[in-house]
């Protein structure tokens, strides 16, 4: 028997599960391959949320769904937690016992780690996980005037155009609780200008001039000054402020780290076509996880998980592994409340943006609903 084990519970991982069951359905049945994921919760959290979330815009349990729901029953789901992959002798180890494999997937995805910029965990809030967007959601509806700061805070990060959204989203909602003019909106980014992409920023310059949005470049943040309410940064600038927006720095998953797989920061040296992680010819990296120069978006989780599926399916069949990752991305950008636009691009296509428009941006609403069928392989 075959076996494939796959560590994590998000969209990648149970993307490539699903796939692989409907690949290997008969290999399943007849008891020659078997495919394991191991998860440390029970439930997956639809992470692009979380930004509708600190609006009011969705609610808490539109978040979550069962791992059980999301997967193919022929799945066997493990609800523990990984605690070290022995890659050199192909099994893993959990809280509760050991898992050999023959093929393993590691969609670990990526953690926040604010407490890692002194002050922040006191004097800031974020949106990226739920206990953030849970104290984020209140104090946006206490907020009735001053400076809020909208700060990255590290790079890479999940959702990498989820700071330009919730800047955009900010002006529209203190416009409809006509408090705008007494709310004071600043951007700030660490490099030369507002998002790593050039033709993404020039949009987003010119309808944060529009909307009176203002914004700093070549900000990086060393530290926040929690009781005196400022952000000291490796500049030497210290920006005030009334309420601290921040997304914190990022990380990779502990149990890489643990295990030896990962840089200093937990992100997986993976091929970029292949998928494969360096060194090892039956170990597959797929998600927030991997260390490539692409997004860290579920929409990259989703294509790199096509083609992880397909060729370790075609390995288990005795067929050649053919298919390759291209690099393609793809990411709505919500500008507000009812303005959207979307950006894709690859490894050799540079970044196309569409025209803002409404309807796009209700695509954006519209697919927040559909999600759970992308999760289960059918979308």
């Amino acid at each position: 028997m075959k076996n494939i084990v796959i560590i994590g519970g998000g969209v990648g991982g149970t993307l490539v599960s699903n796939y692989l069951s409907h690949k290997l359905k008969e290999e399943i049945r007849e008891g020659k391959t078997k495919i394991t994921l191991i998860s440390d919760r029970d439930k997956q959290l639809y992470e692009p949320g979380l930004l509708y979330m600190i609006f009011n815009r969705m609610e808490e349990g539109e978040l979550f769904k069962e791992l059980t729901y999301l997967l193919d029953p022929m799945i066997d789901l493990k609800i523990e937690r990984a605690t070290k992959i022995v890659a050199d002798e192909n099994y893993v180890e959990t809280e509760k016992g050991r898992y050999d494999y023959d093929y393993l997937v590691i969609a670990t995805g990526s953690r926040i780690v604010p407490e890692e910029v002194p002050g922040l965990v006191e004097g800031g809030h974020w949106f990226y996980n739920v206990e953030g967007a849970r104290r984020l959601r209140d104090e946006l509806a206490r907020f009735k005037g001053g400076k809020i700061v909208v700060s990255i805070m590290g790079i890479p990060h999940k959702c990498p155009v989820a700071p330009i959204e919730v800047t955009f989203m900010l002006h529209d909602f203190f416009k409809l609780h006509r408090l705008r003019d007494k709310v004071e909106i600043l951007y700030t980014y660490p490099i030369n200008r507002v998002f790593t992409l050039e033709n993404v920023t020039e949009v987003v310059v010119e309808y944060f001039n529009e909307r009176g949005i203002k914004y700093k470049t070549f900000f990086n943040p060393i530290e926040v000054d929690a009781k005196n309410k400022k952000i000291i940064t490796l500049e030497g600038e210290e920006e005030p402020y009334d309420l601290l927006i921040a997304i914190p720095p990022h990380k990779g998953s502990q149990l890489i780290i643990d295990s030896g797989l990962g840089d200093r920061d937990g992100w997986v040296p993976t091929d970029r076509y292949t998928l494969k992680v360096e060194g090892y010819d039956n170990i597959y990296a797929v998600g927030d996880a991997t260390n490539l120069p692409v997004s860290k978006a579920g929409s990259v989780a989703h294509f790199e998980a096509e083609v992880i599926s397909e060729n370790i399916a075609a390995q288990i069949k005795g067929l050649p592994p053919t298919a390759r990752y291209f690099g393609k991305a793809m990411c709505f950008i919500e500008m507000g409340f009812d303005l959207g636009t979307y950006i894709w691009f690859d490894y050799e296509t540079p970044p196309k943006l569409v025209k803002p428009n409404k309807f796009i941006h209700w695509s954006k609403i519209a697919y927040n609903r559909l999600y759970w069928l992308t999760a289960r392989g059918v979308l």
